[in-house]
């Protein structure tokens, strides 16, 4: 019989459990899931204490985005503990200045109350071109924002341009490592998961075609399918 792999899921900026709904089933299948709580701290480094001290022992950990990046320090933290890795439409870069003060434009409008026009804002460049007048998909999005709420997606901003450069820690990965990114992907676009394979030993690549930047929403079995082969491995 095969063991049980505990799995952590951990959603991007702005997201929440929903990110992974059609995954968590066939996830569940191969061993308890978790998604971690990634919007009350303001610090890469205390999300992933939190997510640490209530994760099993030893786990699979699959981020989206964000989740990549604070997959990143979670390896960082406590690698041992690390069975499995999935990045998923993320980067190992840091911010650049101009997307910090994009970020801060954000924030201001989420203080102001207004965080439903960032949300306005940034589903085009969420999803691939063909689902931005995806209703129920833009729908999904706005309901997870909202149940981030404004004050957890100011943290979770300032975590991020906060977060450090994950590059030199890549060829330091040593467990079984998922890289996958929407072909379309404008936000974490393919070259970013090329940069992160490349760096990765055995990292396994997948490029997932007509899709965007939420590909666990808007390509899902291909994700589960891809997720379920590096439990498997």
């Amino acid at each position: 019989m095969r063991q049980s792999t505990p799995t952590v899921l951990i959603p991007g900026l702005g997201a929440s459990a929903r990110l992974y709904a059609e995954q968590i089933p066939s996830l569940w299948c191969v061993g308890p899931v978790m998604v971690a709580q990634h919007a009350l701290d303001e610090s890469m480094a205390e999300i992933a204490r939190r997510l640490l001290d209530a994760a099993p022992p030893r786990f699979a950990l699959i981020g989206l985005s964000m989740g990549g990046y604070i997959a990143f320090e979670v390896l960082r933290q406590a690698a041992e503990r690390v069975l499995r890795l999935g990045l998923l439409d993320t980067s190992a870069r840091p911010d650049t200045s101009e997307q910090s003060e994009g970020r801060r434009a954000q924030i201001a409008l989420a203080e102001a109350g207004r965080l439903a026009e960032v949300m306005d804002s940034q589903i085009p460049r969420l999803v691939h071109p063909r689902r931005v007048d995806d209703r129920p998909l833009g729908a999904l999005l706005r309901q997870m924002a909202d149940e981030v709420g404004a004050a957890g997606f100011v943290r979770q901003q300032r975590a991020i341009m906060g977060r450090p450069d994950s590059r030199p820690d890549l060829s330091r990965i040593r467990c079984p490592t998922l890289v996958l990114v929407g072909e379309q992907d404008a936000l974490t676009p393919p070259a970013r998961a090329e940069e992160m394979a490349a760096g990765i030993a055995g990292a396994r690549l997948v490029v997932v075609p007509d899709c965007g930047h939420v590909s666990s929403l808007e390509q899902p079995q291909a994700v589960t399918r891809a997720l379920l082969e590096l439990l498997e491995r």
